[in-house]
């Protein structure tokens, strides 16, 4: 079933290069410019996932499985996280999906997110994570709809029907991006709305399919990286998510080329290259400590409503904003 990982990569790369999503700039342009265009895409995605994950589940396709809560993993991993995606030029799937389409920025900050997650999982800073595992917090769940033992998320602490807050919270985020006013129009050759519907019909799709390879978790990036950095390292084969962040180098090299978007980028200022690298570094760090990255936290973990997702991606969100001001904010 690792091929599938690919097929999904590649509709994901499509979508994301077409869409030219990056939650660094959906984060970042809110506050630097007062421009909401990709939060309301961001909060659309959310809300839809909310539902299209219980679908499946309530038809027995997944087990929910929201990541184990961890407060200090969660804050200082997801603050770190923030600060390098900014430095680093984008989320952990901007960097992705943007090798695509050639520009080596990008090329250097993946590698150093990569390595330093690989490096921080299983190698170097390993000492570290095994110490911050010793305090996750799990949850053992009766309904058929979760897998035995996740972490809490709002309805498993409230002790309510999962569906109760997933409605809620759909009409919130629907509220929000088709409430507040559009303050700009990015160009983009994928509407936000039909980048939205498209990625939550994806999401519960590659949930499934990951299941099938012996992987409960939808969308990712983070584990993906450190795969294919285990497999030119050690005598590792490549996983499902492994495969997936190829097809998303894949699809959006695709998609750049029919689009005639391709082209190799190089920074004026060769100094780019330190600052991009050093972001790298912080969100491999990061991911790794936080135990995922804007994927697997926020665009999978919040449409759970997993409290591990919702801490780490408030302060993704707040380290971002403390990158963005320190280097775009000052000079207005």
């Amino acid at each position: 079933m690792v091929w599938t990982g690919l097929v999904i990569g590649i509709i994901f790369g499509v979508v994301l290069q077409r869409g030219r999503i990056c939650f660094n700039s959906a984060f970042r342009d809110v506050l630097i410019f007062k421009d909401n265009y990709l939060m309301r895409l961001a909060a659309l995605t959310l809300g839809l996932q909310s539902i299209t994950f219980l679908i499946f589940a309530q038809a027995g396709l997944i087990k929910l499985a929201p990541m184990p809560l961890n407060w200090i993993a969660n804050i200082v991993g997801g603050y770190i996280f923030g600060v390098g995606m900014v430095l680093g030029g984008g989320c952990a799937s901007g960097v992705t999906y943007r090798i695509g389409e050639g520009m080596t920025t990008a090329w250097l900050a993946a590698l150093a997110f990569g390595l330093t997650a690989r490096a921080t999982e299983a190698g170097l800073f390993s000492k570290w994570i095994s110490w911050l595992r010793s305090y996750n917090v799990t949850v053992q769940n009766t309904t058929a709809l979760y897998a035995p033992k996740t972490g809490p998320s709002v309805a498993t602490i409230l002790g309510i029907s999962p569906w109760i807050v997933s409605v809620i919270f759909a009409l919130l985020m629907l509220w929000y991006a088709f409430g507040v006013k559009n303050k700009s129009q990015r160009p983009s050759r994928l509407n936000w709305i039909a980048a939205s519907v498209l990625i939550a019909i994806l999401a519960p799709i590659a949930w499934w399919a990951s299941a099938k390879a012996g992987r409960n978790y939808g969308l990712g990036i983070t584990g993906g990286w450190t795969n294919i950095i285990s497999v030119y390292t050690g005598n590792v084969k490549l996983s499902w998510i492994g495969a997936e962040v190829l097809g998303i180098i894949i699809g959006s090299a695709i998609s750049a080329i029919i689009g005639k978007e391709f082209k190799l980028r190089m920074p004026k200022d060769p100094k780019t290259y330190v600052q991009v690298l050093a972001g790298g570094f912080l969100m491999g760090f990061g991911a790794a400590t936080a135990g995922g990255c804007n994927i697997g936290h926020f665009l999978t973990g919040v449409p759970l409503l997993a409290i591990s997702s919702i801490v780490a991606s408030v302060f993704f969100i707040l380290g971002n904003w403390t990158m963005a001001w320190f280097l775009y904010g000052r000079q207005k």
